[in-house]
């Protein structure tokens, strides 16, 4: 049948001649509106995101696909030897007032090495064709483009030579037909490659399972109609097209089944296949139908659409056994009457998923914004500026830190239990003085006092190593006396005993000093991660990462001198060195000149000593002193000799004072021995437990920040020569994230494009 054997309809037409299948004036402007939606909606190649209403015919090779498809769309496809179709045939056929013509576009799917695309490319093959008869041609050039994929599609327009040998035998690439004309349908189909049942000679094992593929690409969706074409010259149950089929629509809900060649039946084998078009085999909700297509002959002599339509009515009118089925079956008999079922199907399946796929486009959007904010932020075209900036914004939200947030999980809230930690393990190293000889063995301890600091314990060993008793102290005094008076001893006595604890001063400063290293490593670590977590392959983030790799013993991994970690490590070291320095000043020995402070703490250890002793040699007589005023035994009498000795003219003398009529203690150079050592390790002890956690604030918590910024930029050379190289380089983004983003921005604007198409028709 030529192409343009179609335009010599007669000029009054039958009803049947009146339009091709959906471009039946008859049809309501509504339902066209929406043909014509989802139309435009494939034009936006949106289909790969949403299931949208089509057409698919599908058939075992030769099983007549390629003759009804004329009969539909009114066009003459390629026709050959063996498997003509070798890749996918979209028809978009379209009702237009404008002459008839036909634009033809390469719609790639898949690279040259069958890897999908993200986003559809579409390539218009030529100018558009307005006359029917070029085609085929045409088409049969397109089909060769699309076969080869390493050379130009331009050179095959004027590529005679078929001869040569196709780079693939089947493509999942596609010619897409847009066909516009007074005539024609609103209408889209596919047409698929024919199912292979074996290899052919230039074919290989896996073709059979492209093809399989291919169209299972298709029928598997939804929304697609299958067109089922089985030729009634084969044997049905050897056709793998209709077993596919039932696969993916089991109840034979969308299929269409259409019986081809019902004039190559071998004779008295007719009823064979009546129970098919009676649906009581194999049924399908929408039927069977028979069509009769012309014959080569027939074609080769340019039958016309309507003459191939009587031909075909002739022929099922005056035919036995068709012409003997009830009126009932009749009208699932002839092209016309397949058209107009095809027609009230896909209308009908367009008018109830027009609704359903505005809801999955919006879902689809929402999804795929929601995928793309994910993603990591997209490098900016000003890589230098980016790069900058996030540095700024990093160094200042150190600042901020460093200074202190108000939250339980702050920088400084983290450091305060090592402040805490280190102040105590200070305290522990008080010296243990008792006031009470070693042979006094007094136990359990009396706390003197009630305030922890300022407890001074009786009682063997304490966390300062052991207790050292009064005796022990008036020995050393006296071993060290050379030629001083008796009663007196040099002052390296209390030299001895401060040293003993300033010494040991040095570790638990340097402990906490690793531990605020490793807080705010950890810090540091978690605001690295939040600033340049995901940017580009993650090289910013590693380079500024590296920083943080503890040794132990205060001693931190060196892999290159740039960023934070240079700048972490030469903090702790000076920290470390201020520490040590400022521990060193209270070795050699004592000084202060808080004399006030030091003389107060001194009387008070002094007056408790001695209270401590005057019970435990002078019990009875301190604690009557101490409770005169309370009914006891000598209550009177002690009120009667203060009342004497005021009349003897001392009126100030207190009853405390009594007991300064006891004997002088010998151990009283002792006492004053251990109240000076135990008072400056009082002045010494606020000092240094003030004085190291400061110097560890400044030198390391704030230091780490002072002035980082231009390290950054010098560590990082983005302010040298090469900054713009090194800045685009941190920016590149990773091949994964790269793809994933034009995927999804190339999905976006499907979506979006589709949602813009689908605001214009009312649902």
């Amino acid at each position: 049948m030529s192409a343009d054997s179609f335009e010599t309809v007669n000029p009054t037409p039958e009803p049947l001649a009146m339009g091709v299948g959906l471009s039946d004036p008859s049809m309501a402007h509504g339902r066209r509106q929406m043909l014509d939606m989802v139309n435009r909606l494939h034009n936006t190649g949106v289909q790969v995101d949403i299931d949208l209403p089509q057409i698919a015919v599908i058939g075992n090779q030769s099983a007549g696909k390629s003759s009804l498809i004329e009969s539909i769309s009114g066009i003459t496809l390629p026709r050959a030897a063996g498997t003509c179709t070798r890749c996918p045939t979209e028809c978009r056929l379209s009702r237009s007032t404008s002459p008839w013509k036909c634009i033809v576009e390469l719609r790639y799917i898949t690279d040259k090495n069958g890897q999908p695309l993200g986003q559809a490319r579409t390539e218009r093959f030529g100018d558009p064709v307005a006359d029917k008869s070029e085609v085929e041609d045409r088409i049969r050039r397109a089909q060769r483009a699309i076969l080869n994929p390493s050379t130009s599609s331009k050179s095959f327009l004027g590529d005679d030579n078929e001869d040569d040998m196709n780079e693939l035998s089947f493509s999942n690439n596609y010619i897409s037909l847009q066909i516009s004309g007074p005539e024609m349908a609103d209408l889209s189909f596919v047409d698929l490659p024919g199912l292979i049942a074996s290899v052919g000679r230039d074919g290989n094992e896996r073709d059979i399972e492209m093809v399989k593929a291919l169209v299972t690409s298709y029928i598997s969706k939804p929304s697609c109609v299958v067109l089922l074409t089985v030729a009634c010259e084969t044997d049905f149950e050897n056709q793998g097209a209709h077993h596919l089929a039932k696969q993916y629509d089991p109840e034979g809900k969308r299929t269409v089944g259409v019986l081809t060649k019902p004039d190559r039946i071998p004779n008295g084998e007719e009823e064979n296949w009546l129970p098919l078009i009676r649906n009581e085999l194999e049924a399908l909700e929408h039927h069977w139908f028979c069509v009769k297509q012309p014959s080569s002959q027939e074609l080769k002599q340019g039958i016309t659409w309507a003459e191939a339509r009587a031909a075909e009515n002739d022929f099922f009118s005056l035919k036995a056994p068709w012409c003997d089925l009830s009126a009932l079956h009749q009208k699932y008999l002839r092209t016309t009457n397949l058209i107009d079922k095809l027609s009230l199907i896909l209308s009908d399946l367009i008018s109830k998923r027009l609704p359903e796929i505005q809801i999955e486009l919006e879902r689809s959007v929402q999804k795929t914004q929601s995928a793309l904010q994910k993603l990591p932020k997209q490098p900016s075209s000003d890589a230098v500026g980016e790069v900058a900036g996030m540095l700024a914004v990093f160094v200042e939200e150190l600042n901020r830190i460093v200074e202190g947030v108000p939250k339980a999980d702050g920088l400084i809230q983290s450091i305060r239990p090592a402040q805490q930690e280190f102040r105590h393990s200070i305290f522990n190293t008080a010296p243990d003085f008792s006031p009470l000889e070693s042979t006094d063995n007094i136990t359990p301890r009396e706390s003197l006092y009630g305030d922890q600091e300022d407890a001074i314990s009786i009682g063997p060993t304490t966390t300062f190593g052991r207790t050292i008793y009064v005796d022990e102290v008036h020995k050393c005094a006296e071993d060290a006396r050379a030629r001083e008076l008796p009663g007196n001893s040099p002052f390296s006595v209390q030299l001895s005993f401060i040293q003993e604890f300033t010494t040991r001063w040095e570790d638990p400063a340097q402990t906490l000093c690793v531990a605020v290293h490793a807080t705010l490593s950890e810090h540091l670590k978690a605001l690295v991660t939040k600033h340049f977590l995901g940017y580009g392959q993650g090289g910013l983030e590693q380079r500024m990462k590296s920083a943080f790799h503890p040794l132990g013993n205060g001693h931190w991994l060196t892999t290159d001198r740039i960023l934070v970690q240079e700048r972490l490590q030469r903090c702790t070291a000076a920290t470390q060195a201020l520490i040590s320095k400022l521990v060193a000043l209270e070795e050699p020995g004592p000084l202060t000149l808080n004399n006030h402070y030091l003389s107060d703490y001194k009387e008070k250890y002094l007056t408790r000593y001695r209270a401590a002793r005057e019970k435990k040699t002078n019990s009875e007589f301190t604690s009557t002193i101490q409770n005169h005023r309370r009914k006891s035994s000598y209550a009177s009498e002690i009120t009667e000799i203060l009342s004497h000795l005021a009349t003897m003219g001392l009126r100030d003398v207190k009853a405390a004072d009594l007991t300064k009529l006891l004997p002088t203690d010998e151990m009283e150079p002792a006492l004053h021995i251990m109240a000076d050592v135990r008072a400056y390790f009082q002045v010494a002890y606020k000092r240094v437990t003030d004085i190291v956690p400061l110097a560890i604030d400044h030198e390391l918590v704030r230091g780490v920040a002072r002035g980082l910024l231009p390290i950054l930029y010098n560590g990082l050379g983005i302010g040298g020569a090469d900054g713009v190289r090194i800045c685009r380089e941190f920016a590149q983004e990773g091949s994964d994230v790269a793809a994933m983003r034009e995927e999804l921005l190339n999905k976006m604007e499907r979506l979006q494009v589709a949602r813009q198409e689908l605001v214009q028709v009312e649902i």
